[in-house]
């Protein structure tokens, strides 16, 4: 009982009328109409690119710290040992990348705001033209982080929020989060997008929809993710889970975040009918500088980013994914959208390259004989 009135207490506090209206100054609303200006017209440009052009990567995710200040129980991304990335070694990985002509970088982790010189990465990623984003869990959000991030040119940020209030699997709730959340809709001039969740372990499904509704109160986007199984797998939605899930599509503003139409599909447990370019126009390159088809499937084809080729990534265009049609990942879906319509792929993978990290570190894929 006490813990459904802790969020009815938290879901009224969003939605109350006489609480004190969160508004930023002119100054910070001016410098935000800017920079969405400057980033959207860098967005477009970038994806007129992709569309002309298929020899270069669109979208990178790269980590620079494996280490997490959270241990939410679904997550298979973190641990509570590893060191940040050297700056120097973060900033020879960003080079090759823009060599490449890679589009766009998300940081992410584990925690990112962990790193020391997050600041000076980000400062690196637009100084060589790329367009700069991060996903967080927002706890280490701080004002002054948030003017240092403004200073950076960070361009894009995204907050996964799995609950009203927090337990036993998550501490990522609006209860923990919303002050930070407030902070950022009076402070960041970048855009910030607010990620709820349903799906598998998400006991409370309604609780997606009032952090929803707390994202468009604060003038963010608001996107719906749909947990996987611990291998990036669907698992359909109920009835009333579906209800919500299309309710929270319809909301807000529209962004490059917001091209997520394919979730309808995942939404009801459906195979979803597409060709996945992770290795070639999606890449995730890990804290040990290898590079990964996405965060579910590490360890294929575990190659060193220095000695990650054209020929590689041209070879990787036209394989076929044994994991796409249940596939979960929406960032990797997202960049899919640009080559559905060509490139037909007809080559399998080939066999893994020897890991150089502990086995026990990487999600491995099936064995190439296993694949259908």
């Amino acid at each position: 009982m006490g813990n459904t009135d802790s969020k009815a207490t938290v879901a009224s506090k969003a939605a109350d009328p006489s609480k004190k209206k969160v508004e930023a100054t002119s100054s910070v609303k001016w410098r935000r109409r800017a920079r969405f200006v400057r980033s959207r017209t860098r967005e477009v440009l970038k994806i007129a690119k992709a569309v002309v052009s298929t020899k270069h990567p669109f979208l990178v995710h790269v980590i620079p710290m494996r280490r997490c200040n959270l241990d939410c129980g679904y997550c298979n991304e973190y641990d509570d040992v590893s060191k940040p990335v050297p700056l120097e070694e973060m900033k020879r990985r960003l080079d090759l990348l823009a060599d490449m002509g890679t589009s766009m970088i998300t940081i992410s982790g584990g925690e990112p705001l962990m790193h020391p010189e997050l600041e000076e990465v980000i400062r690196h990623m637009r100084k060589r033209g790329i367009y700069a984003g991060m996903i967080t869990n927002g706890f280490l959000l701080s004002k002054e982080r948030i003017a240092k991030l403004n200073d950076a040119g960070l361009e894009f940020l995204q907050i996964s929020i799995d609950n009203v209030t927090p337990d036993e699997v998550s501490k990522k709730s609006l209860k923990t989060l919303d002050s930070r959340l407030e902070w950022l809709s009076q402070y960041a001039v970048f855009q910030v997008n607010i990620n709820s969740v349903l799906g598998s372990g998400v006991k409370n499904p309604e609780d997606a929809l009032t952090i929803a509704k707390r994202a468009v109160e604060l003038g963010f986007t608001s996107t719906v993710g749909i947990i996987h199984d611990g291998e990036g797998q669907l698992k359909g939605l109920n009835p009333r889970q579906i209800e919500i899930f299309e309710e929270i599509m319809s909301m807000g503003k529209t962004s490059f975040s917001r091209f997520n139409d394919f979730q309808h599909n995942v939404a009801r447990g459906k195979e979803h009918n597409w060709r996945c370019r992770s290795g070639s126009r999606y890449l995730y390159v890990c804290e040990d500088g290898l590079v990964h088809w996405c965060s579910q499937q590490r360890g294929y084809p575990g190659i060193p980013l220095d000695q990650y080729t054209p020929e590689m990534r041209h070879r990787e265009y036209y394989v076929e994914k044994f994991c796409a049609p249940k596939c979960t990942v929406s960032c990797v879906q997202q960049v899919g959208i640009l080559d559905n319509w060509r490139g037909k792929q007809t080559l399998k993978p080939k066999p893994m390259a020897p890991p150089t990290v502990a086995a026990g570190q990487l999600v491995q894929i099936g064995a190439p004989g296993q694949q259908r």
